[in-house]
């Protein structure tokens, strides 16, 4: 039986996402876009109300929620503001790693002090030279004793100087390929860590993007995530569960762009009567809505089947990639809606187009999901 209803609690948490969202996150999202500060008293007020770090298992003291129970989350949340909510979904992206791969000793401290105190941390993956091409990377770990060694940049690296610590991919055998990468939990305030300027940004300016140096950082053995070579596996198996979630803050930013549309439409006349009497207007809102619910359908169905314990590289691939391109295109159309208006900072459409354009390039570009739904397609039905 198929049942696309939501469950008592899950209805509980898009409500509270959904009342905090309007009351916190809205009402702030002009200023921090203005000012591309970050967004401290919000993220702390989210912690207060449970909802950050909800997929830390109970055993740690976390709510031990759902992939899907984030993406009903993350939308509600992104819908107000997604500069915001990519601030508090950072944390989503260093911890499934740890989900992923941790010891039981390693998920009690980095995972359990994320609930003890309104904490941070961050995905140290991306390079300068090295984006969707991981193996690129030049970030090194070399073992001394009880100890790695770290040496190495990273870049574009979401909420570098406000985290607790880094989730941080290495080589520790070069020659070997991505076999020979490995994954490190490192404490943000090691000896040898510079955190570069702020990146400003063309949308979600509020996230705090920067680059990370590593200069001879000393990490304990017991820090590392995994066994050595395991860390390309750990890292990519991580996006298995935060794409479907990246994927739903999409849903979340162009649902908030087609009401501003449709609100839009039905006030403003043109040839004495409402714009969304037009056709043309008319039949561009139908889109969004048609579009919108598919992206929700692919994300909902990409975060149920790792839920379930299934593979879903190539779902949460398809979900990613169809609701990131939904984001801009819908995003571009409200600004279309809007004529003049639209391309005004004073209407709040000419922001979401902005913020749009990053989902179809972090978390791997559209091109990148278009390239590991071919692969799953071809490689695995052989």
């Amino acid at each position: 039986m198929v049942d696309f209803s939501l469950s008592e609690d899950q209805k509980e948490f898009q409500k509270l996402a959904r009342d905090f969202a309007q009351k916190e996150v809205a009402p702030a999202a002009a200023h921090y876009d203005e000012t591309a500060e970050y967004p401290h008293d919000i993220i702390k007020k989210a912690w207060e109300a449970g909802l950050m770090n909800n997929h830390v298992p109970e055993e740690f003291g976390g709510n031990g929620l759902h992939t899907l129970d984030g993406c009903i989350i993350g939308e509600e949340i992104s819908a107000a503001c997604t500069g915001i909510g990519t601030a508090m979904e950072a944390n989503m992206l260093a911890e499934c790693p740890v989900l992923v791969a941790g010891t039981h000793d390693q998920k009690k401290d980095f995972l359990g002090r994320m609930i003890d105190a309104p904490l941070l941390a961050a995905y140290c993956v991306t390079e300068p030279d090295a984006g969707s091409d991981v193996q690129g990377i030049r970030t090194t770990a070399k073992k001394v004793g009880d100890e790695y060694i770290i040496n190495g940049s990273k870049m574009w690296i979401t909420n570098a100087s406000v985290a607790n610590w880094f989730f941080v991919l290495a080589y520790t055998d070069k020659e070997a390929g991505v076999r020979g990468m490995s994954a490190f939990l490192v404490e943000a305030n090691s000896p040898g860590i510079t955190v570069g300027k702020k990146e400003m940004n063309m949308g979600q300016r509020c996230s705090d993007t920067r680059g990370i140096t590593f200069e001879n950082v000393k990490v304990p053995a017991k820090n590392l995530l995994g066994a050595e070579g395991q860390g390309f596996k750990i890292a990519m198996a991580a996006f298995d569960l935060s794409r479907p979630i990246v994927a739903a803050a999409a849903v979340g930013l162009a649902r908030g762009a087609m009401e501003q549309a449709i609100q839009y439409a039905g006030a403003r006349r043109t040839f004495g009567k409402p714009i969304a009497a037009h056709q043309a207007v008319s039949f561009m809102i139908a889109d969004m809505a048609k579009d919108i619910e598919a992206a929700r359908l692919l994300v909902w169905h990409s975060a149920w089947l790792i839920d379930q314990g299934q593979r879903n590289t190539k779902h949460a691939a398809m979900a990613k990639c169809f609701a990131a391109d939904t984001a801009m295109r819908v995003a571009t159309d409200a600004v279309q809606i809007f004529g003049g208006n639209g391309y005004s900072k004073e209407y709040p459409v000419e922001k979401l187009m902005r913020d749009a354009k990053i989902f179809q390039i972090y978390e791997g570009t559209s091109q990148i999901q278009r390239v590991i739904i071919a692969k799953e397609i071809f490689d695995r039905n052989r």
